[in-house]
């Protein structure tokens, strides 16, 4: 499996965050840079896969310290990148060599929802300026008796009312990436959070929204898709 290490805080303020406590409440407990280091190591000795580090972008400094000091020791896995998508470009250049596995988020294709919903202002300019910037460094995801260990596997949650955009976002990537890109489609948004009390966005989605996606990133030649197996009976239907 994956080592997965969450990290307190997040630059986006998603009101359907499912990890609130962390993202938003900062549960967690402060450790040094030499102590991250020493839990890789022990993930590593546990048999984990990868290292796998969740909402990294404003602990960037530390994590690049820590990943210097365990691979000092012995540190060999490769290290995934997982975020929002709303990172600077800039930064994530300078990533280049270090991470080998970019899981973006590409949430919104449409600015005005991304600053309602998520508190990220011009979030689809930047959120496609970084994926170019991760499949430029590692291409296509490529694995080795069936575990990755390079390439760029986006992920997109299917909002209901099409509030994610998700027709644009399957252009995007169809058309200036790769029809060969890894695309996660998640169907499991539930109302949590702030989302709750907000109408568009406090019910599940329904079939019809998750299969039109679906089909449509079919439709655009998306080869690599990893959709979830869901009964109808699951979903709300109206």
């Amino acid at each position: 499996g994956s080592g997965t290490i969450f990290f307190s805080y997040c630059n986006l303020h998603c009101v359907y965050c499912q990890n609130y406590e962390i993202s938003q409440l900062a549960e967690g407990e402060e450790i040094t840079e030499e102590q991250l280091a020493d839990i890789m190591i022990e993930l590593q000795n546990k048999g984990v896969h990868n290292i796998n580090f969740v909402s990294p972008t404003h602990f960037l400094p530390q994590i690049i310290k820590s990943v210097y000091l365990a691979t000092q020791n012995g540190l060999n896995l490769p290290l995934v990148y997982n975020t929002g998508g709303y990172d600077n470009p800039e930064v994530i250049k300078l990533l280049s060599e270090i991470i080998d596995i970019y899981m973006p988020d590409m949430k919104y294709s449409d600015n005005i929802f991304a600053q309602k919903y998520s508190s990220a202002k011009n979030y689809w300019e930047i959120n496609k300026e970084v994926v170019k910037q991760m499949y430029h460094q590692v291409g296509v995801l490529k694995t080795k008796n069936g575990v990755a260990y390079e390439g760029l596997l986006i992920r997109h949650l299917v909002l209901p009312n099409n509030i994610a955009g998700s027709k644009k976002i399957i252009d995007f990537i169809s058309e200036e990436i790769d029809k060969n890109v890894y695309l996660n489609i998640m169907a499991q948004y539930r109302p949590c959070h702030k989302s709750k009390f907000i109408p568009e966005l406090s019910r599940m989605i329904t079939y019809q929204e998750y299969i039109e996606v679906i089909r449509y990133a079919q439709v655009k030649g998306l080869k690599n898709l990893d959709v979830q197996q869901i009964s109808e009976f699951l979903l709300v239907n109206f």
